[in-house]
């Protein structure tokens, strides 16, 4: 990853968080499915997000890793669209864990068997405004 590319993925992590709650949305033969999520952090140059493995958003991204997340923060908004990929590694679940303690300590914990992260394994973060051209991260 060059500089600029990690301090682009970095904007788009930290935006992320500032929208406090940012959407996802997946597919379920043929339907879209949308939720609140409110975790996201920057593990070894990627966007990773996580979720319950028992709930049907895992099944969803496990059938059709295609998803989008989208969020708004102080008039601008963010779409980020691209394949998720599962990450079964501990060290990932640690990063997420210590990266968002607060949001997540109530509900996981890092090998309860149920907290599973998933990362952009390729795709395109937008950031847009009404007042300027959109800013473009590759990830």
């Amino acid at each position: 990853c060059t500089l600029k590319g990690v301090f682009t993925m970095n904007k788009a992590t930290e935006y992320l968080k500032s929208c406090g709650t940012f959407f996802l949305a997946t597919d379920e033969n043929g339907q879209p499915r949308v939720r609140p999520f409110g975790a996201v952090c920057e593990f070894e140059g990627k966007l990773y997000i996580v979720t319950n493995n028992r709930k049907k958003v895992y099944q969803q991204m496990k059938a059709n890793g295609k998803v989008e997340i989208c969020g708004m923060h102080k008039g601008t908004w963010i779409r980020v669209e691209g394949e998720v990929k599962e990450d079964t590694r501990r060290e990932a679940r640690v990063a997420m864990m210590d990266d968002n303690k607060a949001v997540l300590s109530s509900m996981y914990t890092v090998d309860d068997n149920l907290m599973t992260v998933f990362y952009f394994e390729h795709g395109t973060t937008t950031i847009y405004s009404f007042t300027a051209e959109p800013e473009v991260i590759e990830l």
